[in-house]
């Protein structure tokens, strides 16, 4: 049971990745997600340059732990991601999209949002 618990874990952190590299493209559409969206994005980056560990990683930690298995070494992203999705170099690379992905998304936001609100009553409700 702790190895599906741990697979599920892992489910659920790519599906948080995803979320913060490409959830701004859902305000697009809903609006108000965006500040759901502003939450993951600035958790992202906290537990990515301050030494504050991730729940969903300290999750799947505790499930290894069951199983008798140690803590993920280096934590998931260099467990999971560098060297497997992409090389360890690429990783400037990769953050600098990333970054530019998720400005991108917000600058789109911000025009649908502007449009929606200086379009006639009947074209906001359509959208």
């Amino acid at each position: 049971m702790a190895r599906l618990l741990a697979d599920v874990t892992v489910g659920v952190h790519v599906l948080a990745l995803l979320y913060i590299g490409l959830g701004g493209f859902l305000a697009w559409r809903w609006p108000r997600s965006i500040f759901v969206h502003v939450f993951f994005a600035l958790w992202g980056i906290l537990v990515n340059v301050f030494p504050i560990p991730c729940p969903l990683t300290a999750l799947e930690d505790y499930f290894r732990s069951l199983q008798g298995l140690g803590p993920l070494p280096g934590g998931f992203n260099a467990y999971y991601l560098y060297g497997t999705v992409f090389p360890r170099s690429m990783l400037p690379v990769v953050g600098v999209t990333a970054l530019l992905i998720v400005i991108f998304s917000y600058v789109g936001t911000y025009h649908r949002w502007r449009h929606r609100e200086s379009a006639p009553a009947h074209w906001a409700r359509q959208a």
